[in-house]
């Protein structure tokens, strides 16, 4: 369980004890020992104090003795616990490794000085004991964890332990897992630390760490104020400069990154962030800018996030994380190195199935044993010499070959399926466009009422079923056309504006009635647009199976641009920074959040890299191409809100649900049977239950919500810097009282959790098998503009037209491996509501209140497992149909499609 984490960096700290020689006895002792002037961490005015400091390899303690100390007196014991890094505790070969392990042998390798909660009532200044070494306890190399232990014998008059401030000697950082001090009348006092701590060689400043005990701002104990203020100073840095990879710095930056100008003209992009291109902002890296673009960053190899949000290490290397790099660093390039012809597609239907049959023979691999070891479902032993790349069949594939054929499959998936998110109400007939008509062609839809009448053959007019809320749509039709011309002037692509009209039967299922593809004006040519229906015709069913597959690739799209990275990666990572730069780690609301943001801003940084970046994998295969996350900032400008972030409110925007206070939820869904909207919600509602709990334990009302600074600091650099685009809109929730801050929470913890979780752990059920859900399209339809050798081998061999419609080979495996990463549980998750975290256990009140959450998550694994045995329930259980269990909270490791993580940790 990763428990908050609460270390920050101070003030720099002289070394304790100069050495002249080197320790070459077993055992020694001073007395009267003097001690050099203190640091910044001490007050100038120090009463004097007698120390005596006895030392040897195996024990070191600090004494103090104050000139009116009584014999009253407590011995406590802190204990360290480092976790240690791959390769062995401090791994690192040479000169260091060698001054670093005479350090562990003489005990000076940590600096540890406690820090009492109160300020000293006669002179008004911070109380601190005589700092005092740790020194390595265990000697087992193997062992995972290694333990340091120091020893204090404390004045009774001291008081509470607040901090502990620790100077790292080694020459290499170490991961300090936390810090128990044992031996007080009142009980062990534990500090969650989970932190990298820094070398003193290549940061002065030592680190502070808190105690797992909370505070509003007003409450904090004296002596813990000024460095409670001076830890937020340092994390916010001062703007300036190139960030190192050992800094804990938060600041915000636009999305000026994503491009490579200086080694490709054609690699150069709009910068995300500002009034013309909106965007949420990004982690400031403060890397030189483009010699081509001074607009643009310079791109790297690494890309800076503050230390603490980097991925742990764990001893075998397991983080799903880890193996997303590889797979696009080292399998990616070699299965380019494969396929050589990267406009070659699938001649036959046959040639997928070798996907999972056989599989494709890679060459020699950069990371060959890593690889197989991190991504066994598809990186195989072929010979000793020889690997593979052979896929996992997906299990609706598994249990239903050509499950992706079926008009009822398509239509469940707009509700059970990877992106539940866009499908919305129809309340306005005719279907009419909002764009310029001079720039984009006349407004009005080509899907006409007598053309959905025969469709729902006379079972309702028009009319009547918009009226009972029957006809439901995917609209892609405004938001993709402005985008059609650029797109097509890619090579191997080509891309439309599209509407989908589905009927809702009497079973709950729905039916797809329609899909209108459009063409704008296009220079001289003039506005193209025509509306398929499945029919019984040869040529119609054809030219139906083609269109579906456009709008397939448009659905893709959106999903992977807006309901996965915008709502969930690129919105979260502003509340991230703020909530870093602006809530201490002692905040009640800092540590309730901690936990949804757990390597989120590690990934976005490998997804800059890599996956939106210019020419990375969304670019080169998904539809919108170049323009892919310029799209996203289009659709951030014209469709995102924070109040709709919210799981009921996106419901009601979308015409899919209407508040009655009578119903579960208080919400009437229009479409009963929807799997993500019904699970969902009951979701939503736990979470919000518990975000109430904790809450309310804090804040009694909303006098202390106004008065707590940090809070208030927080939700506005959200809405002001974070943001930014957007701060002056209306729909912002104001922070006035507990139930503002309840609701804004959810939000957020939704987007991280549930929200991401519906969206990312079924890609490769449903995307791994691609003609299921085409990322791409690659020609235009056969009735737009056509020769008649093009028109005569469409009707010789409609299934050929298909195939070279559906993304390339080596477009389409190098999105299969990639799902199959981003789908995968690592075995290190953390999810939703499962173990608490040490500073919600030191509360009763809190743990009680994670205990009830808990619970109700459990019940909730029931409630799914009842849902999809109920044969009425048809857009989750039938023949071949896969169960719904993307909201199911608990999982195994591995790709489950199952599991809701905390945070975006993948």
């Amino acid at each position: 369980m990763m428990n908050p984490h609460v270390a920050k960096q101070t003030h720099p700290c002289q070394t304790l004890f100069p050495l002249h020689k080197p320790f070459v006895h077993v055992s020694c002792s001073w007395n009267g020992s003097v001690f050099t002037k203190p640091s910044s961490y001490f007050p100038k005015k120090q009463n004097k104090r007698r120390v005596r400091i006895g030392f040897n390899p195996s024990t070191i303690k600090a004494v103090v003795t104050p000139s009116t100390a009584t014999e009253k007196s407590v011995n406590v014991k802190a204990i360290l616990t480092v976790q240690r890094t791959v390769g062995g505790f401090l791994s690192n070969i040479g000169i260091e490794r060698g001054l670093d392990d005479i350090k562990d042998v003489l005990g000076k390798s940590l600096l540890l000085e406690l820090v009492s909660a109160e300020l000293d009532p006669k002179t008004g200044q911070e109380k601190r004991t005589i700092k005092g070494f740790a020194h390595k306890t265990d000697r087992d190399g193997e062992l995972e964890l290694v333990t340091y232990e120091s020893s204090f014998e404390i004045p009774a008059e001291f008081g509470r332990v607040g901090a502990v401030i620790i100077e790292n000697e080694h020459h290499k950082e170490m991961f300090l897992k936390d810090i128990v001090l044992d031996g007080f009348p009142d009980g062990p006092v534990s500090l969650s630390c989970n932190s990298w701590l820094h070398s003193k060689y290549d940061n002065p400043r030592n680190r502070v760490f808190f105690t797992n005990k909370s505070y509003l701002p007003s409450e904090t104990p004296s002596g813990l104020r000024r460095l409670r203020e001076e830890e937020l100073v340092i994390l916010r840095g001062n703007g300036q400069g190139e960030r190192k990879k050992s800094e804990r710095i938060y600041d915000y930056d636009v999305y000026n990154d994503l491009g490579d100008p200086d080694s490709n003209a054609d690699l150069k992009r709009p910068v995300l962030g500002g009034k013309d291109q909106p965007y949420p902002r990004r982690c400031r890296t403060g890397r030189p800018r483009c010699e081509t673009d001074p607009l643009s960053e310079s791109r790297s190899s690494d890309f800076y996030v503050p230390r603490d949000e980097a991925f742990s290490e764990v001893k075998q290397l397991t983080f799903s994380a880890k193996a997303v790099d590889s797979v696009l660093h080292a399998l990616l390039p070699s299965l380019e190195t494969a396929i050589i012809d990267t406009e070659l597609g699938f001649p036959y239907f046959t040639a997928i199935d070798t996907l999972f049959d056989d599989g494709v023979i890679l060459p020699p691999l950069k990371e060959k044993s890593f690889l197989k070891t991190i991504v066994p479902r598809i990186v195989k032993a072929l010979r000793d010499t020889d690997d593979i790349l052979q896929f996992e069949p997906p299990e609706p594939m598994a249990r239903d070959k050509f499950f992706w054929f079926r008009d009822a499959e398509f239509a469940r998936q707009t509700l059970a399926g990877l992106n539940p998110c866009s499908i919305q109400l129809v309340t306005k007939w005719p279907l009419k466009s909002e764009l310029d008509p001079e720039i984009y062609g006349p407004p009005e839809s080509a899907i006409t009422t007598d053309m959905v009448e025969q469709e729902i053959r006379g079972f309702m007019t028009v009319e009547e079923a918009i009226k009972q809320k029957k006809l439901f749509t995917l609209d892609y039709h405004d938001l993709l056309l402005p985008y059609v011309s650029k797109v097509r002037e890619l090579k191997g692509t080509t891309l439309y504006g599209s509407r989908t009209l589905f009927f809702l039967n009497p079973d709950g299922t729905l039916r797809p009635l329609a899909i209108e593809l459009t063409r704008p004006k296009i220079g001289d040519k003039p506005q193209w647009k025509q509306v398929f229906t499945p029919c019984w015709h040869g040529t119609g069913i054809w030219l139906w199976r083609l269109a579906k597959a456009h709008v397939l690739a448009h659905d893709s799209g959106y999903h992977q641009l807006v309901s996965h990275w915008l709502r969930t990666h690129c919105a979260t990572e502003p509340y991230i920074i703020a909530t870093n730069r602006q809530l201490s780690v002692m905040h009640p609301i800092y540590r309730l959040l901690h936990p949804h943001f757990r390597y989120t801003m590690e990934i976005n940084a490998l997804a800059r890299q890599a996956l939106i970046n210019a020419g990375g994998i969304i670019e080169s295969s998904f539809s919108p191409g170049k323009y892919s996350i310029e799209l996203s900032s289009v659709a951030y400008d014209r469709q995102w809100q924070f109040d709709l972030q919210a799981l009921p409110a996106d419901l009601i925007s979308r015409g899919l649900a209407v508040e009655d206070p009578t119903a579960p939820h208080g919400l009437k869904l229009t479409i009963e049977d929807y799997p993500f909207a019904n699970d969902g919600l009951v979701l939503w509602d736990s979470i919000k239950q518990w975000v109430s709990d904790y809450v309310n334990h804090y804040y009694s009302g909303a006098a202390q919500i106004q008065s707590d600074e940090e809070l208030q600091a927080w939700w506005t650099e959200i809405r002001t810097v974070g943001h930014a685009d957007k701060k002056d809109e209306p729909w912002w929730p104001e922070l006035n009282t507990p139930q503002d801050l309840i609701d804004i929470i959810t939000i957020i913890v939704w987007g991280a959790s549930g929200h991401h979780a519906a969206v990312n752990f079924g890609q490769y059920a449903y995307a791994g098998y691609f003609p299921n859900r085409p990322t791409v399209a690659r020609t235009n339809m056969p009735t737009e503009e056509h020769s008649k050798e093009d028109w005569n081998n469409f009707l010789k061999r409609p299934e050929g037209a298909l195939l070279q419609c559906f993304p390339s080979q080596i477009q389409a495996t190098k999105v299969m491996a990639v799902l199959d990463i981003l789908s995968n549980h690592s075995p290190d998750e953390e999810y939703l509501g499962d173990q608490s975290e040490a500073a919600w256990d030191e509360d009763p009140v809190i743990k009680a209140a994670f205990e009830r959450f808990n619970g109700r998550l459990r019940e909730f694994e029931g409630i799914v497992d009842e849902r999809n045995a109920d044969n009425d329930l048809k857009n989750r259980s039938g023949a071949g149909v896969l169960p719904y269990e993307l909201l199911k909270p608990f999982s195994e490791p591995g790709v489950t499609g199952k599991g809701v993580p905390y945070s975006i940790s993948i």
